[in-house]
């Protein structure tokens, strides 16, 4: 998935490529979004696309423990290969699946926590927040790409009666 922000990409890894436009905040994101589905046979691909990924989501199946057990190799390529200010998202897909959930939502949590990545359970049948998970990625691709500046941000005195007074634009 390539999201562009003024000039800014990101890359999902989804070799069944899609486009999608994301509006947060007053401003379209355009997402493209590639799927390799975990599969072993894109991992040579994935690297090559790892460089210029400004944004990765890592999805992994609640009812499949090996998909979860997977993502820290994957977390683990995406911090060898990735710039270092690549914004992750795990996303535990298929939450409605009630009692066959294999991994618990507390687990996900935890590997979120530990890797300082963001997370969500989703449903991709329900539509359980697909739309807010792409809405974080580029809420947060735009703070990336427009940081606040901290001089703006800054506490001004405001001119006493003395300066005002010795300083003509001040009065």
């Amino acid at each position: 998935m390539i999201i562009q922000v003024h000039n800014v990409k990101l890359f999902f890894f989804y070799m069944d490529r899609k486009n999608k436009v994301v509006t947060v905040d007053g401003i379209k994101v355009k997402l493209q979004i590639w799927d390799t589905a975990g599969q072993e046979r894109f991992r040579s691909v994935t690297h090559a696309y790892y460089r210029d990924a400004h944004a990765l989501l890592l999805l992994y199946d609640v009812t499949n423990k090996t998909s979860f057990d997977n993502i820290r190799a994957w977390l683990g390529e995406i911090r060898e290969y990735a710039q270092d200010d690549v914004v992750i998202m795990l996303l535990g897909n298929k939450s409605d699946s009630g009692l066959e959930r294999a991994v618990r939502r507390e687990e996900g949590q935890r590997l979120a926590r530990e890797y300082q990545v963001a997370f969500m359970e989703t449903s991709a049948k329900t539509g359980l927040n697909v739309e807010a998970a792409f809405a974080h990625v580029a809420r947060a691709l735009i703070a990336k790409a427009n940081p606040v500046d901290p001089s703006r941000l800054a506490v001004r005195a405001h001119p006493t009666q003395e300066q005002r007074s010795s300083c003509p634009p001040c009065s």
